[in-house]
């Protein structure tokens, strides 16, 4: 067994979460006695303060742990005295898309689209919410009984959502989707063979010319991740105006507004919705509006943007398939309060979406653009609609339909 597997079962132990704890309570009254306003100080200082009180502690204590657990519990100590505890590490690997906490022994990481055990634990339940308090308490939000769930948005974009007992029966949960901290390009994309570099060049074309599109997936797909590349070929002349519940879009424009929605306070008043924001979006003067993601009543109100004038528009929808983003969106209007007939209906969504762009998390992992379907119209039946690119899975190729008809 090598030395770094040796750290990481030894990591996983209750003898080290137990000294850990006992370090941790170590630095805290050091801390206390001394007077350190610690907070002030740069990371390198922290670092030193941390690895010389681990280092007197385990020769006062005599412990009979070797020079790199003596390491590992620096490192974990000042993780647990400045960061995030245990996923601190997590949090900083870059290879890491999503990090996923389901009670204290049971934390998963994915990489690659592909999820997998982490090599890190909690001591209890009370660990936990104590690194769920430490996430939130600089945003602002808190979770308690009273207010057991919450999403929050970490200063890096990265959206976060924490469930504690007595909802959670397995004890507390957290999920972290992490903000890349730097945007796809479409280079990227090609390179990856997530789409072929015909499907990039038609997409920049009607993105130049103002069509309107939806790209669609289910969770994990990459929707936000392609609405941002579709975003870069905005041109710089035109004033854009986006609308999320979590920002996660980077345009790189001189000329954008970012609107984002707000939760009820505890009273359950005061939330600003996606649909309030869309609304005053349109007093705004805007050239496009590019809502993250259509989830509710912002849907009737998108459409109409897209028919006033908006062209150029774009937003991302839960859907499996095109044919399924329509029953959706008429779904949602629906919820919305939408009462006239779906024949009045279809006729709006053929005037307002130009495009549909499919991606697609496939078993393996890989993501990939399945599908761009081009809106014709409608008649009794339904959308028509004609298929212009698609990805054979089979074949595992990009296939321009345009050439074969």
């Amino acid at each position: 067994m090598s030395s770094n597997e040796q750290i990481v079962r030894f990591r996983l132990t209750d003898q080290y979460q137990q000294l850990k704890s006992a370090i941790h309570r170590n630095l805290i009254s050091q801390i206390e006695e001394k007077n350190l306003d610690i907070d002030r100080w740069d990371a390198q200082k922290v670092e030193r303060f941390v690895a010389e009180q681990v280092r007197l502690y385990v020769t006062q204590q005599r412990l009979p742990i070797n020079a790199r657990e003596s390491e590992a519990l620096a490192r974990d100590a000042r993780d647990e005295l400045m960061g995030y505890g245990p996923i601190q590490a997590l949090v900083d690997d870059d290879t890491v898309n999503d990090i996923v906490v389901n009670g204290p022994n049971r934390v998963f990481i994915e990489r690659d689209g592909v999820l997998a055990t982490a090599p890190v634990r909690f001591v209890n339940n009370a660990h936990v919410v104590r690194v769920i308090q430490r996430i939130l308490s600089p945003l602002g939000r808190r979770v308690d009984e009273s207010t057991p769930m919450v999403d929050a948005r970490l200063p890096d974009g990265s959206r976060v959502n924490a469930i504690i007992p007595p909802i959670a029966l397995d004890g507390p949960c957290v999920s972290i989707r992490k903000f890349r901290r730097h945007a796809l390009r479409a280079e990227d994309l090609v390179t990856r063979g997530s789409v072929s570099q015909e499907a990039l060049d038609y997409l920049n074309e009607r993105v130049k010319k103002r069509a309107n599109l939806i790209v669609i997936g289910g969770t994990g797909s990459g929707k936000t991740t392609f609405l941002n590349l579709l975003s870069q070929w905005i041109p710089h002349t035109e004033r854009v105006i986006t609308v999320e519940d979590a920002a996660e879009l980077r345009l790189e424009h001189d000329h954008v507004v970012r609107l984002e929605t707000r939760p009820p306070n505890l009273e359950g008043a005061r939330a600003v919705t996606a649909r309030d924001l869309v609304r005053n979006a349109l007093r705004m003067r805007p050239d496009r509006i590019i809502v993250g993601e259509i989830r509710g009543d912002e849907v009737l109100d998108m459409l109409q943007a897209m028919n006033t004038g908006h062209d150029g528009s774009m937003t991302t929808l839960h859907a499996n398939n095109p044919r399924d983003a329509i029953h959706r969106l008429e779904l949602l209007a629906g919820f919305a309060g939408y009462n006239g007939s779906d024949t009045t209906f279809r006729g709006q969504v053929a005037a307002a979406i130009h495009l549909i762009v499919h991606v697609s998390r496939l078993p393996t992992g890989e993501r990939r653009l399945m599908s761009i379907a081009e809106i014709m119209g409608h008649d009794e039946r339904g959308m028509l609609m004609r298929e212009l690119f698609a990805y054979d899975v089979d074949a595992r190729v990009h296939r321009d339909l345009r050439k074969a008809a």
